[in-house]
């Protein structure tokens, strides 16, 4: 195997650089943030990844104290991986990097978007201030379907909370409004690239509820393009 490669630089730059620098290690930490998921989750949310680097990089961040495996337990009693606090520490590093990135004349807009990094970009994203809370009240749930996937936001007048299905599953509310979409097709209403309407006429997105909530919900994250 392959040594790996170091600054050999006293800067802390440098330093994390050679812990979570290497290709992949940044996008495992983003697929981890929002919970622990499988080996196999991670080839979903990763596809370019192969399964030996991927294996590779999840030995190389677990000896750097940035994730850690465990055993859930009965009745799903399957291998997980997920982040350490100190794994935890990254999120504003990477949701930095998305919001400079996304001002990228070069971003790929067609490229396939994982739901965690969807999932990160509504985080980063989201104005509290454009939130009704007269029509809507202090706190509303959407529940968001991406095929196999599901991601449940609780929308407040001061943040919005993301969590992803466990991989035992349970439902932490009661939704008031349930989307079915692909994450492109949400990522493209939100970037401004496509129409709510056009996507529900096409059949791309469907709303069951709150009709009036999930039109509202999209707009609650101003998006800067690129200049």
């Amino acid at each position: 195997m392959a040594t790996k490669r170091s600054y050999d630089d006293g800067c802390p730059s440098a330093h994390t650089l050679d812990l979570v620098g290497e290709r992949w290690a940044l996008l495992i930490v983003r697929e981890l943030l929002y919970g622990a998921k499988r080996f196999t989750d991670l080839r979903t949310g990763l596809p370019g990844a192969s399964p030996n680097i991927l294996t590779q990089r999840l030995r190389e961040l677990h000896d750097a104290g940035i994730l850690h495996r465990r055993t859930l337990p009965p009745p799903a009693a399957t291998r997980v991986y997920e982040l350490t606090p100190r794994g935890r520490e990254l999120q504003p590093v990477i949701a930095a990097l998305g919001r400079w990135g996304a001002r990228s004349p070069q971003l790929p807009h067609d490229a396939p978007i994982s739901v965690d990094s969807l999932m990160l970009a509504l985080h980063t994203l989201y104005d509290p201030h454009r939130y009704d809370h007269r029509a809507h009240g202090p706190s509303s749930h959407i529940t968001l379907h991406f095929g196999r996937d599901t991601v449940h936001t609780t929308i407040r007048t001061d943040t919005l909370d993301l969590t992803r299905d466990p991989v035992h599953g349970h439902l932490p509310h009661r939704p008031d409004a349930t989307v079915h979409t692909d994450t492109t097709t949400l990522n493209n209403i939100i970037q401004g690239r496509r129409d709510l309407t056009d996507a529900r006429d096409t059949g791309d997105l469907t709303v069951h509820g709150d009709t009036d909530l999930a039109a509202h919900f999209v707009t609650l994250f101003p998006f800067s393009p690129a200049t």
